[in-house]
């Protein structure tokens, strides 16, 4: 990519400006490679929490469907649906913002109660099986909803530094240093041009002397 250089006055005063810039431009860019760098670990550390969750997930699902369809056969579906419009929610869960690097995301903690006493004649062992499976799957679930929101986040996060790394490293940065070098070689030349007018008004005074 061809650079390009800022439209701005070749002056002395100027350049002085934009090196105190150029170096501010590289130091920010440093931090941001560093960012990136952190984020792409965070981003490979919460790929393999995320990939073990959905497999435990997965068989926890197993688990509370297989006791649920045990239930099921054993005990009539209204009587369920009854019981279980009586029932307390067996978990407590909390939903705090969490920030890491400047990424934000929502950390879940989720616990399960003392299952509520139900006296039914109808019910037996299966039925407090099932509540028991079915808590675990919330817990396990929303662990990982956690786990897919922080990565997906994290990951949008890390476009979104490479993006900026790439900017300063291949477009504002060597356009600036394409500016420093083009003042610098604007200023050498006049320069130059002063220095040799100087020399042609020195010799036409030493032959005026003469």
């Amino acid at each position: 990519m061809a650079t390009k250089r800022l439209k701005i006055p070749p002056t002395k005063s100027t350049l002085l400006q934009l090196k105190r810039k150029v170096a501010f431009l590289e130091t920010g860019a440093s931090l941001l490679e560093r960012k990136k760098e952190l984020l792409t670990r965070l981003v490979y550390e919460r790929l393999k929490q995320y990939r073990e969750l959905r497999q435990e997930a997965r068989t926890t699902l197993e688990t509370a469907y297989h006791w649920l369809g045990i239930t099921h056969t054993q005990i009539n579906s209204r009587l369920l649906q009854q019981t279980a419009l009586g029932l307390t929610p067996p978990l407590n869960v909390k939903i705090l913002p969490r920030s890491h690097i400047g990424v934000q995301y929502p950390a879940i903690t989720a616990k399960r109660l003392p299952l509520q006493p139900v006296s039914l004649m109808e019910t037996n062992n299966s039925f407090d099986e099932t509540r028991k499976q079915l808590a675990n799957m919330v817990i396990i679930l929303a662990r990982l909803g956690e786990a897919e929101t922080a990565l997906w986040r994290l990951l949008e996060e890390q476009r979104k530094t490479q993006k900026r790394v790439n900017a300063l490293k291949y477009n504002v940065i060597p356009n600036y240093h394409n500016t420093i070098h083009f003042i610098q070689s604007t200023l050498e030349e006049e320069d130059r041009n002063t220095l040799f007018q100087i020399k042609i008004l020195r010799e036409q005074n030493q032959e005026n002397q003469l």
